[in-house]
């Protein structure tokens, strides 16, 4: 096997890739009134339909799941319609996209918050980070703790925003359960103290990322249905005791309802892959589907995984920002272009689609 695989079709489920290089979702602070993608959105993204996968912004299936300005959502006819011009673009071009169902949990403010209400999380803890609202970085607000009688809405909302995400047009979905955000704050006993159901315990601690990934695999295929795990990134403030034991549990019950892959931040998320503490193979021989390697990644080192079975498919984030033809530039060795980050995080075409493709930059 060479690195020549990297670009050759992959079969993901029902759809079929043209390559194995995937874009990660980032958050680009730039959905327009009422949370709904315009016409900047579907540029953006009909740009880089050369990925073999695009996975979008991470995108949230209720107001109470938002926790940063200008992130889009998928719970209005309105944000099901400027979804599916994003799709109908993509797939135009010959790409394959699916939409990241998000809720935040605690890492909100009260000012993005349905009548300035608390944000909520699995307990009344406040994470140390902050978040992006009111054009700035402010610290998140405390959060209160989910009473156990709502969390079967919050699945429903999973649910709901995974059907919708299928009327928009879009091949599938990941479910976000990284990154300190909902599901990982579940998981993890760092924001995790209740002592119901749902805390404690390895199983209590998975169970309601487990129960959304059932109930959207219900809703629309295990084959259309992948989710997003970071078991040892400190995001936002995150922190566990026994990620080990945790995510082979939460792996063992993912390979049981038979989703489509898994998608997998190596490490620390936009850090280090210092995995010395955490055995990513165990998650991969626990997994029978497909597993997307995710962190610090180039041509040489996916080639390299590749080849030793440790993932089938690899995701680029950044370096997609400034390089909307990334998969051109991977395969023919092509310098990449730096990125602004002045103009990652809200505004408008700057630093957004005015990147240009290689053949428009060596004219």
């Amino acid at each position: 096997m060479t690195d020549a695989n990297l670009f050759e079709p992959y079969a993901l489920g029902p759809v079929t890739l043209s390559n194995r290089i995937v874009m990660a979702p980032l958050t680009r602070n730039r959905a327009g009134p009422g949370f709904v993608p315009g016409d900047l959105a579907v540029e953006y993204y009909r740009q880089r339909a050369t990925a073999g996968l695009i996975i979008t912004e991470a995108t949230q299936i209720s107001q109470q799941g938002q926790g940063y300005q200008d992130t889009p959502g998928i719970y209005s006819p309105a944000q099901i319609e400027g979804w599916r011009r994003v799709t109908e673009a993509v797939h135009e071009a010959g790409g394959r996209i699916v939409l990241q169902l998000w809720h935040v949990g605690r890492i909100s403010h009260v000012d993005l918050q349905p009548g300035g209400a608390a944000p909520v999380a699995p307990s009344a803890i406040r994470a140390e980070t902050k978040t992006f609202v009111n054009n700035g970085f402010v610290d998140v607000s405390e959060p209160r703790a989910l009473e156990l009688e709502e969390l079967p809405g919050i699945v429903q909302d999973f649910r709901n925003a995974a059907a919708n995400a299928i009327s928009a047009g879009f091949d599938g979905v990941e479910i976000h359960g990284a990154n300190g955000y909902l599901l990982d704050q579940f998981a993890k006993d760092g924001a995790n103290v209740r002592t119901d159901a749902y805390g404690g315990s390895v199983e209590n601690r998975a169970r309601l990322m487990l129960e959304v990934a059932a109930g959207v695999a219900e809703e629309i295929g295990a084959d259309r249905t992948g989710i997003r795990l970071s078991p040892a990134s400190p995001a936002n403030a995150i922190a566990s005791s026994d990620p080990q034991s945790q995510f082979d549990h939460i792996v063992d019950g993912l390979n049981a309802l038979g989703l489509v892959y898994i998608h997998v931040v190596e490490g620390a998320t936009g850090g280090p892959r210092d995995n010395a503490d955490f055995d990513y193979g165990s998650l991969r021989r626990r997994f029978k589907n497909t597993y997307i390697a995710n962190n610090g990644y180039d041509r040489a080192l996916a080639a390299a995984r590749l080849e030793e079975g440790a993932a089938d498919l690899f995701a680029f984030g950044r370096s997609f920002i400034s390089n909307p033809d990334l998969v051109e530039r991977l395969k023919t060795g092509a310098a990449l272009a730096d990125l602004n980050p002045a103009t990652l995080y809200g505004g408008g075409a700057e630093g957004y689609t005015d990147y240009p493709s290689l053949d428009a930059a060596q004219a």
